[in-house]
This record gives C-alpha cells, structure tokens and sequence, in this order.
C-alpha cells in the first residue's frame, strides 16, 4: 500500500507547477510583490474555511503555544523569501531550469533537518542525494548555447545563486512547517497540517499586506483590483498545493518529502516546452534526468 505522504506530496508538486507558471505570468502584470501577495491573500480565507469546517465536524482544535507561532514564523518568512527568490531566477533562466535549482532544497533539507530535528537518512539515501548533486552541477554549468561554464566560474552565475538561495530558505521553510505541526499540543496529522496552515498564510498576508501598503501600493491595488481574477487563481492553487506539502510534512521528514519533490522538474520541463516555448539543452536534461534518479533512489532506501 502506497503511504498517504507519496500521492499528496506528487499532487503538491503537480499544483506548484501550475501556480508558479501562472505567478510568473502574473508577475508580469503587477509585479513580483503583487504576485506574492495575491498568492497568500486569496489562499487565506480558504484555509481558515477547511479550518472552520473541520472544527464544525466536530474535530478539536489544538491550542498552540508560543513555540509554534515561532516556528510557523520560520516556516512562512522563508517561504515568501524563497519564492522571490525563484520568480527572480525564471528571468535569468528558462522555467525548467530555475525549477531544478530551487530543488537543490532537498540536499539542504537533509542537512538542516539531521541538524534542526535529528531527522538522518540512510546510507542510500545520502547516495541518492550525492546523484542529485551531481545532476545540479550539469545543469549549473550547461550554456544556452551549448558547451558549458567551468564550476568555479558557475557557482558566482546569478541564475545559480539565486537558484541556490531559493533552495536554502524552501528547506528552512520546510523544516520551520514541520516543526510548528509536531509542536501542535494535540490533534491528528490532518488537523495540525491545516492548523499551521492557516496560520502561517494569515501571517503572511498581513506581512505580505503591510510591506505592500509602505512600498508598493500600486502592487497592492493591481492584486486587489483589475488582475484579482488571475492572482485569485494564483492564491486558490497555492492553498490547496500547500495542503498538500503541509499534511505530507506533518506525516513524513521533511528530507523525504522534499526529495520525492523532485518530480516537479519533470512537471516543469514539461511547461517549459509546451507553454513557454523554452528548449533546454542536452546537459540540462541530463541533470534533470540525474535529480530523478536520485529521487527513486532515495524512496527505495527508506
């Protein structure tokens, strides 16, 4: 029997694809902070609403402490950073591309959570993860044009870095969720997930809805009026996408779920084509090809 976090965490990725291919678009119309806030602000009222209804089933509601308003912080705060970051990357390289360096999150979630919750992975899976990096430096060092860019010269690429960077706060993010749901005093799996859920896009809404209203009120009025259509889209993807990873991250180590992850660079490469029109060159198809290799890998080691 399939375990329940493998399907969820698939249908996130699935969702995520389609949500970011359309904030990149959006971005293009009110701008990258517009596109974040429409993301959090109309994804809000819809998890307090599955919130609401489950508490109306009869389901009891935990009473959170101090310690997870602190980790939910961690886990939001990233996750808006993260996202700049990666919408920033799609305008340095192709949509695939960008996708697969934000995925180098899996290594650093390894990493942050043997070091954050004592979470380790098998011999097989830190193999698994030397495949995918391994995967990352071809796709690091792939040229538009063919050929490629020595390492050391690549790394300092501001697609790269901004990749890396979009990687290294989706894996704080990752582990701040999972750590403000197994804060939670009480509650199944299904409750804390929605539980930190709707708090963490609440918080981001109105960080997101303050910075907006001292620094970019036109962002604000365009996600608030003529563009509402498409960024409640945005908004309603990302709260059901974000289910998803929450309740996967409540019932899995973040590692693992960051790692089955991964098979959104297949989704990706896939909108890239056909959407976007972008061809990737052969060496970045085969990192891409290596980060899923990797990714079978470490479910088998588990």
């Amino acid at each position: 029997m399939i375990a329940l976090w493998i399907p969820l965490t698939v249908t996130a990725a699935a969702l995520q694809t389609l949500r970011t291919a359309q904030q990149k678009r959006l971005t293009g119309v009110i701008g990258q902070n517009g596109a974040h806030f429409a993301r959090y602000f109309y994804g809000a009222p819809l998890a307090a609403l599955l919130l609401a209804g489950l508490a109306g089933q009869g389901a009891p509601l935990p009473a959170p402490g101090a310690d997870f308003f602190l980790y939910a912080l961690l886990g939001g705060i990233p996750q808006i950073v993260a996202t700049g970051c990666l919408i920033h990357a799609y305008t340095l390289r192709n949509f695939a591309v960008a996708t697969t360096f934000s995925k180098t999150e899996t290594i650093q979630a390894a990493v942050l959570s043997l070091a954050v919750l004592g979470e380790g992975l098998s011999p097989g899976g830190w193999a698994a993860i030397a495949i995918g990096f391994r995967g990352l430096v071809l796709l690091t060092t792939a040229r538009r044009s063919g050929g490629t860019i020595p390492l050391t010269e690549a790394w300092r690429e501001p697609a790269t870095v901004y990749g890396l960077a979009s990687g290294f706060f989706f894996a704080l993010s990752g582990i701040g969720i999972r750590s403000a749901a197994l804060s939670l005093p009480s509650g199944d799996s299904l409750i804390r997930a929605v539980t930190t859920l709707c708090a963490i896009t609440a918080m981001q809404t109105v960080l997101m809805g303050l910075y907006l209203l001292a620094a970019d009120r036109k962002a604000l009025k365009g996600a608030l009026g003529f563009a509402r259509k498409p960024a409640a889209s945005v908004g309603i993807m990302s709260v059901v996408g974000s289910f998803g990873w929450f309740l996967a991250m409540t019932l899995e180590p973040v590692a693992h779920v960051r790692a089955l992850a991964q098979v959104e660079i297949v989704f990706s490469i896939a909108m890239s084509i056909l959407v976007f029109r972008e061809r990737p060159v052969r060496r970045e198809y085969a990192g891409a090809a290596l980060i899923v290799a990797s990714v079978l890998l470490l479910l088998l080691a588990r």
